[in-house]
């Protein structure tokens, strides 16, 4: 809503300096270990210190932000062996939703799989890895979206958010796309051929690849 007709206080404020915060983490406009000052957050939202605290207590449960005692809030550094252990959870409940995603995804959805299999590989061929690690994003989104599995989707929303800087660094490590690429174009195979069995272990062999990655 235009700043003139946002409230500073209450719960859409709240929410307001939620949504832009929980943006800037995720995008990466504030790096991980970056002191969240109140004041400096209430007066760049137009909005009260009440609402900037609100909104990084709701942060700190989701796992964005770290409230240190008697030294306020700062960005949440992820370290390897906790994006190992986010990783290994996530093993579990995207296996989940691509083995539901290969019996109840409808025909279009699997054409669309198909679609980001292609645009993956030519993003590889290309040398385009920012460009393969958003259709990376959008196919293991795709897939949590056509399983139908709305409890999964939550958890791993909450999950993933954790892990952003590790997976754009990923991303752009030489040779990476390369070999995550057949391991991509695996699970789409599983997943259209409506075997959900392959389908949970493609996942699984893919992520058990990326928490080897995360090690490296």
């Amino acid at each position: 809503m235009p700043n003139e007709a946002r409230p500073s206080t209450g719960e859409q404020a709240k929410q307001h300096a939620l949504t832009q915060l929980r943006q800037a983490i995720l995008q990466g406009d504030m790096a991980p270990a970056q002191r969240l000052v109140e004041n400096e957050l209430a007066e760049q939202f137009d909005v009260t210190r009440a609402s900037i605290r609100a909104a990084l207590i709701d942060l700190a449960a989701e796992g964005l932000v770290e409230r240190i005692r008697n030294r306020g809030s700062r960005v949440r550094v992820v370290t390897v062996e906790e994006a190992v252990a986010i990783t290994e959870c996530r093993m579990v409940l995207e296996g989940l939703c691509a083995a539901k995603a290969a019996v109840a995804a409808g025909d279009e959805q699997l054409a669309e799989l198909v679609d980001l299999g292609r645009a993956m590989t030519k993003a590889v061929a290309d040398g385009e890895p920012v460009t393969y690690s958003e259709l990376n994003h959008e196919l293991h989104d795709k897939v949590r979206e056509f399983s139908g599995q709305q409890t999964a989707v939550a958890l791993l929303e909450r999950l993933n958010a954790q892990l952003v800087r590790h997976r754009f660094q990923l991303a752009l490590r030489p040779g990476r796309p390369q070999q995550s690429l057949s391991e991509h174009l695996a699970m789409i195979e599983a997943i259209t051929a409506r075997d959900p069995q392959a389908a949970e272990a493609a996942v699984r062999a893919h992520l058990t690849s990326v928490i080897g990655a995360l090690r490296d």
